[in-house]
């Protein structure tokens, strides 16, 4: 009896399991059209919140560069980032959670393409290995603010 009992215990445990794991895939495979920060729910309680964290005119980012890079050391390594809002939104790049500056080896540019689009291009010519890491670029404006990151690794290429 106490066999056939932990038996049943194991089979609901391993099935309760396999459903916790499925739904955490499914939620990861879904793409969510709202910006960071918003409840699970997708909706604020309050109408007035929702209104302000989901207006049109929010910073989004409507193109980047691929999320996982290797580059080869020596070369240069290039991050792009085009983001739309009214009014126009600022983009600022991180690395490894803090914010970066252009130096020597490392430089920023940026252009108005419309009234409401800004793209960014971050530089990095000769890269080493000090540049891997996580990078990212944060569009904000004064509605909502929209992340993307890029992982980086070297790659050693013997000639």
């Amino acid at each position: 009896m106490k066999l056939l009992v932990s038996i049943v215990l194991l089979l609901v445990i391993g099935f309760i399991g396999d459903i916790e794991s499925r739904r955490g895939r499914s939620r990861g495979r879904t793409r969510s059209k709202f910006q960071i920060g918003l409840p699970i729910t997708g909706k604020y309680r309050d109408p007035e919140s929702d209104k302000y964290y989901n207006n049109d005119n929010g910073a989004k980012i409507v193109l980047a560069s691929h999320f996982d890079f290797e580059y080869v050391l020596g070369h240069k390594i290039q991050f792009i980032c085009v983001a739309r809002g009214n009014p126009r939104p600022h983009i600022t790049w991180f690395k490894d959670g803090s914010e970066i500056f252009t130096h020597q080896y490392l430089h920023i540019h940026e252009w108005q393409i419309h009234n409401d689009t800004r793209k960014s291009k971050l530089e990095i010519d000769p890269a080493t290995q000090m540049d891997a890491g996580l990078y990212e670029c944060t569009a904000d404006n004064m509605y909502s603010i929209d992340r993307r990151s890029f992982k980086t690794d070297f790659s050693i290429t013997f000639d």
